[in-house]
């Protein structure tokens, strides 16, 4: 990244999402205002900063992929883009709009729809990563604060972070929390998610429902037959898999504990 502009020209964009992980942007107050003197945002509907100018450094985008017109706006960011970096769950991995996915297009439009001949829609709910290359993805669901400004920190030193791939029951080691799928037998999703949140969940006693996505080297076959052994029925098994991650294949676990065909 160390060809970039001293101040680089930054752009904010939204596709199907919630606006969660653009507010982690505003969340960060006086940093937003300190980082306003190294990155020049010209573009950040949410916050009202609307130039449309089209050549820009590095462009953050939220959001999955739902029309025909998504499509075709992600290639124009990209192609006016030197750098792309999707945050969050939706952008990263389809997030809850690709439990869509799991049923067929035509039965649920016609289902909740009164004229679904009005809907523009595609097949699918999908990440930008599978429209357009894709330079660094921020997991979470939201992202942090804490991430932003690591991410923006690198960026400025012309580096991109590092990205963490550790299990969540790391972090919960280092942070010495007790394991509450051991002590309270909960089914969390620790043994399958990065890490990200600081444990946020189990700090509090609660099981961890996979919101920062898939770590690496898991095994979700093992985990689901774990979930038989503590009492989970198979459509529990099944909701716990396929939630904000749905879409993403280490997530698609059948009710009984088997790889989806």
């Amino acid at each position: 990244m160390g060809d970039l502009l001293q101040r680089p020209r930054v752009a904010v964009h939204k596709f199907s999402s919630c606006d969660g992980c653009q507010l982690a942007f505003l969340n960060l107050g006086e940093d937003l205002l300190s980082f306003s003197q190294q990155l020049d945002i010209i573009f950040f509907a949410e916050a009202g900063m609307m130039d449309t100018a089209q050549d820009i450094d590095i462009a953050f985008v939220e959001g999955s992929i739902s029309t025909a017109k998504d499509a075709q706006r992600i290639r124009n960011i990209r192609e006016h883009s030197h750098y792309l970096i999707t945050i969050g769950a939706c952008a990263t991995a389809g997030g809850l709009q690709a439990l869509r996915n799991i049923a067929k297009t035509d039965d649920w439009v016609q289902a909740i729809y009164t004229n679904p001949e009005h809907i523009d829609t595609l097949d699918k709910a999908s990440p930008i990563r599978e429209h357009v290359a894709v330079d660094f993805e921020l997991w979470g669901c939201p992202i942090n604060k804490q991430q932003l400004i690591g991410l923006i920190n690198n960026l400025s030193l012309g580096a991109l972070p590092f990205e963490e791939t550790d299990k969540l029951c790391m972090q919960c080691k280092r942070q010495q929390q007790a394991c509450v799928m051991v002590t309270k037998g909960s089914p969390c999703m620790g043994p399958l998610t990065r890490t990200g949140c600081g444990a946020l969940c189990p700090s509090f006693g609660r099981d961890c429902y996979a919101c920062y996505g898939p770590a690496e080297n898991i095994n979700g076959e093992a985990l689901a037959r774990r979930f038989e052994g503590i009492g989970l029925l198979p459509e529990q098994i099944h909701n716990r898999f396929h939630a904000i991650y749905s879409n993403e294949a280490a997530f698609q676990i059948s009710p009984i504990g088997n790889k989806k065909s």
